[in-house]
């Protein structure tokens, strides 16, 4: 199959449900802006966020939005999105980032990154960030690490705004008594669900008028399948959407239909 030829059959000017959208670009849902909004205010108040999830609820886009009107003037963004490497490797990463090179020893690099975390808040006056994706991968040691690093202020002044993006269990392992320091210390916490009926179909329209077609492209039957096959998630919604284009491309037909629709939940499901 041609990309060419599938994006002829329906006339768009680029495929639809694309990754590579602008943050203005994006569609807006309230699970969305509910998101961004307390992300905002994480960074405006330098305090520690948790935005939960299920894989493909839009945590990480979420993100994206938040940060990319931000002055890079003003503001440092630190993105950690590899929970693996451990806490020197998340030490290593922040200081690295923050144009040092990482000191051998775990327990001189430890204030190496509190200082230049220090550095970039008091003396170039930036707000600084940090986003760990993937946080509920994270093991215990690093949880705590981040804590300690977040902690360096003894309370007075916030050195940095922290975000932690993760699914569901996330929530879960910071109400463990473990890590009931760094739980008291969170100011804000979202749990972003799937969109709603009226919202895939809204959403699904958006990417489409975007790629070109403001006409009616999806049956009414296939957009329902598609929501309650995908239960909202974005990224499955996307999946299921892209597939039921090809299916209806190589039926020949002009419209997505139910049968199309059903066709890619039969390949998705299959994977």
């Amino acid at each position: 199959m041609s990309i060419d030829r599938l994006r002829a059959h329906y006339g768009f000017t680029k495929m639809p449900f694309g990754k590579d959208l602008a943050p203005g670009m994006l569609h807006a849902h309230d699970a969305h802006a509910q998101a961004v909004a307390r992300i905002q205010w994480c960074i405006q108040e330098q305090a520690i966020g948790v935005i939960s999830g299920e894989c493909g609820a839009g945590k990480t886009v979420a993100a994206r939005a938040a940060v990319a009107g931000l002055d890079a003037s003003r503001h440092t963004v630190l993105y950690l999105g590899t929970p693996g490497v451990g806490l020197r490797g998340i030490y290593g990463l922040i200081v690295t980032a923050l144009g040092g090179t990482p000191r051998f020893h775990h327990a001189s690099l430890i204030p190496q990154a509190q200082e230049l975390l220090a550095a970039e808040s008091a003396e170039r006056g930036k707000r600084v960030l940090l986003i760990c994706d993937e946080a509920h991968l994270l093991d215990g040691d690093s949880l705590e690490g981040i804590r300690c690093l977040s902690n360096m202020g003894m309370d007075q002044t916030a050195p940095f705004g922290l975000l932690l993006l993760g699914q569901p269990m996330l929530r879960h392992r910071l109400r463990r008594g473990a890590f009931t320091a760094l739980d008291q210390r969170v100011a804000v916490r979202y749990a972003i669900g799937g969109l709603s009926a009226t919202e895939t179909s809204s959403y699904v329209q958006h990417h489409l008028a975007l790629a070109g077609r403001s006409d009616t492209l999806f049956s009414d039957d296939a957009i329902e399948l598609i929501h309650g096959v995908s239960r909202g998630l974005p990224r499955q919604v996307n999946n299921l959407a892209v597939s039921a284009l090809i299916a209806a491309f190589a039926a020949n037909k002009s419209i997505v239909d139910e049968s199309s629709a059903r066709a890619a939940v039969a390949e998705i499901s299959a994977e």
